[in-house]
């Protein structure tokens, strides 16, 4: 059973008001050589940039903006027609390097924490399992965050975020332009189409991550696309 952690406060100057109603969680990770660097940073004037909530590697929880604020952490991005991303959720920093440091699994006590903290807002404003993406789904072509290691799966399990879809696929043979119509259909921005499937890839088949819609791929949106029709998933 996950308990939520005592969250520690450390403000952060960079927030602003909302101008929508909270509906989305954003993960991201910090992208930086070790925590400390990527909180001071997101609590620097100079940077302009935020979080709500910051998870350390060990669990540790901080507050840097009240959830009522508008944090700066999802920058140009898109989300279901959402283009404001920032007023419209709730910004999740987690402690990893990243790709540009020496990405690597997020800690079991890390999960334990992150569970908790995203059921906590999920409950309190009633969010969608779609709408719980990370910066890569809602910037494709400029993110990987928080990338392919994170472990989606443990969220979906408890109704948290949308389970890939594994039994009964079947290959729509959609044409590659057909591919990211659906993809758009989804909620991906498909401006930049290699970027798009990449992410797509990057959430709901991690194993291979090549920017190509295969077969595999079709499939998987297909049976996300369905769910989603039937209301099986929202």
């Amino acid at each position: 059973m996950w308990r939520m952690s005592e969250i520690i406060d450390c403000p952060s100057p960079n927030h602003d008001a909302r101008k929508l109603p909270i509906s989305m969680v954003v993960l991201h990770y910090t992208g930086m050589q070790d925590g400390p660097s990527a909180i001071e940073r997101l609590t620097d004037a100079d940077a302009k940039v935020s979080s709500h909530y910051v998870v350390a590697e060990d669990g540790q929880v901080l507050r840097l903006v009240p959830e009522d604020r508008r944090a700066w952490h999802a920058g140009k991005s898109h989300w279901r027609h959402i283009t404001d991303v920032n007023s419209a959720s709730v910004g999740i920093e987690i402690v990893n390097p990243g790709h540009e440091w020496g990405y690597r699994p997020f800690p079991r006590a890390q999960m334990d924490s992150i569970v908790p903290l995203v059921a906590e807002i999920v409950k309190r404003y009633d969010i969608a399992p779609a709408n719980v993406v990370g910066h890569s789904d809602i910037a494709p072509a400029r993110k990987q965050d928080p990338g392919e290691l994170f472990d989606w799966e443990m969220l979906a399990k408890v109704g948290l975020a949308i389970k890939r879809p594994r039994k009964n696929l079947a290959d729509p043979h959609w044409t590659p332009g057909g591919f990211l119509l659906a993809l758009e259909r989804f909620g991906y921005d498909v401006v930049d189409g290699p970027a798009a499937v990449t992410a797509f890839q990057r959430r709901f088949r991690p194993e291979t991550i090549d920017g190509i819609a295969d077969g595999e791929c079709r499939a998987i949106l297909l049976s996300l696309l369905l769910d989603r029709e039937n209301g099986l998933s929202r």
